[in-house]
């Protein structure tokens, strides 16, 4: 049986136990929208503001340092040096080149002068170390594969937005499988495979297709697309031409990118 003296002590205790817990944070409001049409194949609209967001999955360790060697086949794109493959919207790509790695710097898109089909890519990319917005505002940038379909770059790291719309997302498509981010100012890969769309004539035969490891981890296993990206819209198909470049998209946050290579797979 509990002494009286103890009982008083425990109650007078109460209150600072109180004191110490963290007051219950009132939810924010969910980014994304309600007001965009239903993706196709899927029960959920584009940007969707109620679709779940993947499982956090920690990547594995990579050298901050040192970026990997392309093999012996692959086509180096940038290589730290200079931005002699690429070229901008009104003639030479202007972004910066320092300490190896290329710098979105306001000047707008870049893109590969070479032109792909099917492809391996690897590209090696890090969000500002600075925090500074939230959500969409965020490190934001983008990969377009064929100059049309993006997978997205965003500060996934203690950041929400849409699920379709987060780092490694098809963009305004389909999520990663899970949130393979790393910290903000921290290097991370994509490593793709890509097989673009078939046409015969005016009409679609084939979707384009795409397998992503995030930081190593398997973010999209043979994802068929619904079309290039569209922001709040359904991505649709239109005819193209069997190849186009890598282009870089410039949001206008400081994002970085190096090492950059791409191997060809089988002929269009």
């Amino acid at each position: 049986m509990s002494s009286p003296r103890f009982l008083t002590l425990l109650l007078l205790a109460l209150p600072l136990a109180a004191q110490d817990q963290k007051p219950a944070t009132k939810p924010a409001d969910k980014p994304g929208y309600d007001d965009t049409p239903v993706i196709p194949g899927s029960q959920w609209k584009v940007h969707d503001k109620n679709r779940p967001h993947p499982a956090v999955v920690e990547p594995g360790t990579a050298s901050a340092e040192q970026p990997g060697k392309p093999p012996a086949d692959a086509v180096v794109l940038f290589d730290g040096k200079d931005l002699s493959g690429w070229k901008g919207g009104r003639g030479d790509a202007k972004w910066k080149v320092e300490d190896g790695a290329m710098v979105v710097n306001g000047t707008g898109d870049i893109e590969t002068k070479l032109e792909f089909g099917d492809c391996q890519l690897h590209i090696e990319w890090a969000t500002p170390a600075k925090v500074e917005g939230s959500s969409q505002g965020r490190g934001n940038s983008g990969v377009f594969l064929m100059g049309r379909y993006e997978l997205q770059v965003l500060d996934s790291y203690d950041n929400v937005t849409y699920a379709d719309g987060q780092a490694a997302a098809i963009y305004a498509q389909a999520p990663p499988l899970v949130n393979a981010c790393r910290k903000p100012g921290e290097w991370q890969t994509y490593d793709i495979v890509f097989e673009g769309p078939r046409f015969e004539g005016d009409k679609l035969v084939k979707p384009a297709r795409i397998t992503v490891f995030h930081n190593g981890v398997l973010v999209h296993n043979a994802r068929e697309l619904t079309g290039q990206a569209s922001h709040r819209a359904v991505g649709t198909y239109a005819p193209h031409p069997p190849q186009g470049p890598l282009k870089l998209q410039d949001h206008g946050n400081p994002v970085r990118y190096r090492n950059i290579w791409m191997r060809k797979l089988n002929a269009q």
